[in-house]
């Protein structure tokens, strides 16, 4: 790849804040609201820490390989074992689509509402899911200085948000409850629902450490500075929606820039990664359409998508990719196999599996550190296992058929 054409860690570092800055990190962050300041900001910081650090790792292995995510997930994964995680990867991101322009376009409501009178759900999804398709075929063009220009606002924007949600100081009681351990998981798997992405943009890093700086703190300043904004927005304010606040303070036309750019500099990322990941699985279809196709289908699920299972798909982000990505970073950074000749990598999914029944097991117990580190911890220990009996015992059973059938 031309040097010129690489990414360099400050085009890393807007990428990321701005995948960060977006209503769906502000809306979770306003869920910890009842574990309230100290406890909830401690929350927020631990599980990005976690999380963020898990991203930037991963990204390293397309820094390294030069390759997008799911494809360097076949050194551990196999051909077909990446398949199968490119296949959930598209489902979660077309999920994703859908509720970034939910929320967009819910809180569009609230503001063309009180500007223009207008609140037509479906007109404002469809336009906001246009906008995210331009956007994505701009930077599939590698138009990145755009998208360093719009995040850039987005920050000064933010703050001046942030601001707007302090107005007077009180501390309002927030009802509802939620744990420590729930807070830290919500917390962390932020994040990794962008691991299977993060190689995508790595790949073409002009630096190692530009490419895991850039992206560690792009992502770890911006999202935790999203979520601490949701949850002071509803202590403070007494609302989980800041955008209201905004609108009180007749900051209309401010909150609609915020809402619009927000949006569309995270979603173009859960398009276009939607698009690297079927190009794993095929490469007969153009990028261009690719794209238009899974705007289409975001727009198209925003009409019907329940939100009330919102919380539900976060858990099963977690639950999948924090034990696929144990075996990935494992093999990787660790046992350094490469199995991309291989179909599958069966003691590797095996192990992936147990991790996925230990987080939702962990999960019912509401542990102080959360579901993710026990679920990776699990998997981890299953891999090792899966690996020892295959080593020892398989192997060995099978050089000696093989000698016995050489002496017959």
């Amino acid at each position: 790849m031309d040097e010129a054409k690489k990414t360099g860690g400050f085009s890393f570092f807007t990428l990321w804040f701005g995948a960060a800055v977006s209503l769906a990190e502000i809306m979770t962050g306003s869920l910890l609201a009842p574990l309230g300041i100290k406890k909830g900001i401690a929350a927020i910081l631990a599980g990005h820490l976690i999380g963020t650090l898990i991203l930037a790792l991963v990204g390293m292995i397309g820094f390294q390989r030069r390759s997008p995510s799911l494809v360097s997930s076949r050194l551990s994964l196999g051909r077909y074992g990446s398949y199968i995680i490119s296949i959930f990867n598209i489902l979660q991101l077309v999920g994703w689509t859908a509720i970034m322009l939910i929320q967009c376009t819910r809180s569009l409501q609230t503001i063309t509402g009180k500007l223009f009178g207008f609140q037509n759900f479906a007109v404002l999804a469809i336009v906001t899911g246009i906008l995210v398709a331009v956007w994505a075929l701009y930077i599939e063009r590698g138009i990145n200085l755009v998208n360093d220009a719009a995040v850039i606002l987005l920050l000064i924007l933010s703050i001046v948000m942030l601001k707007a949600v302090l107005p007077g100081g009180e501390v309002h009681r927030v009802a509802g409850s939620i744990s420590f351990g729930a807070a830290l998981e919500m917390s962390v798997v932020m994040p990794l629902s962008w691991v299977p992405l993060i190689s995508d943009y790595t790949m073409s890093g002009r630096s190692a450490r530009g490419s895991f700086f850039g992206s560690f703190w792009g992502y770890f300043l911006g999202s935790s500075f999203m979520y601490i904004t949701g949850l002071l927005s509803a202590i403070y304010a007494g609302t989980p929606d800041p955008i209201a606040v905004l609108m009180q303070l007749n900051l209309g036309l401010s909150a609609l820039l915020i809402v619009v750019l927000s949006t569309v500099t995270t979603t173009f990322l859960d398009v276009y990664s939607a698009v690297m990941s079927t190009l794993n699985l095929t490469s007969r279809v153009s990028r261009k359409h690719l794209i238009l196709i899974f705007s289409g289908l975001g727009t198209l699920l925003a009409l019907f998508f329940p939100m009330e299972q919102y919380q539900n798909f976060l858990y099963m982000i977690g639950s999948l990719f924090a034990p696929v990505f144990s075996v990935v970073i494992l093999d990787y950074f660790l046992f350094k196999e490469d199995r991309t000749g291989d179909l599958f990598n069966i003691e590797g999914l095996l192990a992936a599996a147990v991790g996925v029944v230990a987080y939702y097991a962990v999960l019912k117990y509401d542990l102080v550190l959360g579901s993710t580190i026990p679920s990776m911890l699990a998997t981890a220990v299953a891999y090792l296992a899966f690996r020892f009996v295959k080593h020892n015992f398989l192997w060995k059973e099978r050089e000696t058929w093989s000698t016995k059938l050489q002496r017959s």
